[in-house]
């Protein structure tokens, strides 16, 4: 099964881009899970290498702006207010608006297992989408296309001047108002080791508060760690309408799945 040119006139319209070479937009929907299901004799190719250049450009694209929009702020800063706005909370919240999610190609059983509304999918999506957006159209385009939605993001964060992640921010309000510290562990892991998934869990005293994934441990306690900051009604700005809510009844099921076959 491929994307036929209806359901490509479709996502076109729902992204409003016309693509000149129409492989490099089907392309960026084919989650390497399809491939594993695929027959033999397909040409389809994943969307890996597309992702690995939209996170480069879509970085490039978002250090030029902020750079032209915040002379006064130094470099620590311009870093913080670009790690919001390319983190992936926000990246799958892009894709959400845009319904890219609708169009992946995926395995049946990355299907089943809710992978179609997984944060790290649609994040992975959204930057295949922005290099195979970048190949077609160019720079001067792309930068056209993200610049509206990413002033918007912008005003989302900046004024709360972020110099706290997430991690930090829980750490603090743990100790302030329970006298505990947060404790992480891997709880699972998955992928080659070029391109590792770590999945951590984030406890405060005995009970599991969040759990989050990331391509290091690092970025998945990131994420666990806004995930127990939702719960606790401690929200992080840019955090507050990504699907945490979902995310977390997900991942809840997930986990008693993994703790059944320990």
């Amino acid at each position: 099964m491929e994307l036929d040119h209806d359901t490509l006139n479709e996502l076109e319209g729902a992204v409003g881009v016309r693509f000149n070479d129409r492989a490099l937009l089907q392309r960026a929907f084919v989650h390497r899970s399809y491939l594993h299901e695929a027959d033999e004799e397909s040409d389809l190719q994943d969307n890996q290498r597309l992702e690995f250049l939209g996170d480069a450009v879509l970085s490039f694209i978002v250090s030029e702006l902020l750079f032209r929009r915040f002379s006064e702020r130094r470099e620590g800063e311009l870093t913080n207010l670009r790690s919001a706005l390319v983190k992936r909370e926000a990246l799958s919240r892009f894709a959400k608006e845009l319904g890219l999610g609708d169009y992946l190609l995926l395995g049946r059983g990355e299907e089943e297992s809710g992978g179609r509304g997984r944060r790290t999918t649609l994040c992975d999506t959204y930057e295949a989408f922005i290099g195979a957006f970048y190949l077609d159209q160019g720079l001067s385009a792309l930068r056209e296309f993200l610049e509206p939605r990413l002033i918007e993001e912008i005003g989302r964060v900046a004024q709360h001047a972020l110099t706290k992640d997430p991690k930090s921010r829980l750490q603090e309000w743990v100790q302030a108002a329970m006298g505990q510290t947060p404790r992480y562990r891997t709880v699972h892991t998955e992928g080659p080791d070029h391109a590792r998934l770590f999945t951590r869990q984030v406890t405060i005293g005995k009970q599991p508060y969040g759990v989050g994934q990331g391509q290091s441990k690092q970025e998945a306690e990131q994420a666990a760690a806004a995930m127990a900051l939702f719960r606790l009604g401690q929200t992080m700005p840019g955090y507050e309408d990504s699907g945490l809510a979902a995310e977390y009844e997900l991942a809840s099921v997930e986990m008693e799945q993994l703790e059944s076959e320990r």
